[in-house]
């Protein structure tokens, strides 16, 4: 967050140079800011702005209080390397994806004890190598409601980063094709029975299924509110109490309507021996990226649930907006 003294420091750190606010696309656009550069948008930082004001740019939940701001002219050229990945190490975060930059002599780096230097090259692209890197660590018997035969597989990137699961139920038939099912995380939906997803009850119904089955496997992915965090989705909740549709309030924040991929389901498939698949999906999305990484998909499965007051407008949206296939 955004403090006078911190925002002074880093001025000092600067030796002069100016900041600039830089936002996504997405939340330039809410802000009514003209876009001159895809993804990324930087904003020199005017000598008024306050710092609740930076903090308001940043955060939705003050739009609507104060919708008048600016007028804020965005810069025309290329957006530093340096730049756009401070964006994407803030989405890595967890945390609403904006930052105020300034660029900083590579002397000063050096001098300044508190500066952890970290490459552009380093940071983009580092959940796909993360996925890519990841390593089976544990497995053990689970008995599940609907699943008995269960066991849940432990995989983990090299670096100790983010945990993912496989529940494989049964003995899958790997020459032939398994029923999957790749499940993202939902605290609020999986755990306590939310209504305003149908994540509870599509986490619930792949496992009684691939039970029924006999075999297959559900992949548990680490991906709460479509790869934003916890956090930020509750964010996007409170932005949808105001009116919001699910993919306006993640774009209110700064964040694509989906910002997941799906290279770690494909790379747990490969180490579990499974290249052929039948997938429980309604999102052609993960049809499509499980085939661009290696996996055949041989059939879709409809894996739809019926809707209730509280998400009907949800999954609504999501086949409207987000292709999503009712």
């Amino acid at each position: 967050m955004a403090t006078s003294e911190r925002i002074a420091a880093l001025k000092e750190t600067g030796g002069g140079a100016m900041p600039h606010v830089v936002l996504t696309h997405y939340r330039a656009e809410t802000l009514k800011i003209r876009l001159y550069t895809p993804d990324v948008v930087r904003i020199p930082y005017p000598d008024w702005l306050t710092v609740e004001q930076i903090q308001q740019l940043a955060d939705p939940q003050y739009d609507l209080a104060d919708p008048m701001r600016g007028p804020f002219n965005a810069e025309r050229g290329d957006v530093p390397d340096a730049v756009a990945s401070s964006v994407k190490l803030a989405k890595l975060a967890r945390i609403l994806p904006s930052v105020l930059a300034v660029p900083v002599p590579a002397i000063r780096v050096g001098a300044h004890p508190d500066i952890i230097a970290v490459s552009s090259n380093g940071i983009d692209g580092y959940d796909l190598r993360a996925a890519g890197g990841l390593r089976r660590v544990t497995a053990a018997n689970v008995p599940l409601a609907g699943a008995e035969n269960a066991k849940i597989v432990a995989f983990r990137p090299e670096d100790g980063g983010i945990e993912h699961l496989a529940i494989v139920i049964g003995e899958p038939d790997i020459s032939a094709s398994v029923l999957i099912r790749l499940h993202s995380e939902c605290f609020t939906g999986d755990l306590l029975g939310s209504l305003k997803c149908d994540c509870g009850e599509q986490l619930k119904g792949a496992i009684e299924q691939i039970g029924n089955e006999g075999a297959g496997v559900l992949l548990y992915l680490a991906q709460e509110g479509r790869g934003i965090g916890l956090i930020n989705k509750l964010r996007a909740y409170a932005l949808q109490d105001q009116g919001f549709d699910t993919v306006e309030a993640n774009q209110r924040l700064g964040f694509a309507d989906d910002e997941r991929e799906f290279l770690a389901a494909a790379e747990m498939l490969r180490q579990l021996g499974i290249s052929d698949v039948r997938l429980l999906t309604n999102n052609p999305r993960k049809v499509a990226q499980l085939e661009e990484y290696g996996v055949t998909v041989s059939e879709r499965v409809e894996h739809a649930y019926p809707s209730n007051e509280y998400n009907e407008r949800y999954l609504a949206v999501k086949a409207e907006k987000s292709g999503h296939l009712f």
